[in-house]
């Protein structure tokens, strides 16, 4: 508990236990290692609007699975 949390992002971004090219990795990967300052005030404002905010990284989890790899590249050439 306090002001803020930090969330980090990065090139290669790797959950412990997770293979280095798992698609859930992408969920936390940016071009450039990048920390994102979130005021928890806001994050429980946040909350309060999304009851179910736990689900959001679900799905995207399970929407990187679905389309893999392949998917995610393609994603970004646009």
């Amino acid at each position: 508990e306090g002001i803020i949390q930090i969330a980090s992002f990065h090139p290669h971004y790797q959950f412990e236990d997770s293979e280095p090219d798992d698609i859930e990795n992408y969920t936390n990967r940016a071009p450039y290692p990048i920390l994102h300052l979130l005021r928890e005030d806001s994050i429980e404002r946040a909350v309060q609007a999304f009851p179910d905010a736990e689900e959001i990284y679900e799905r995207n989890q399970q929407t990187l699975r679905r389309i893999g790899l392949a998917g995610w590249n393609e994603l970004m050439k646009r």
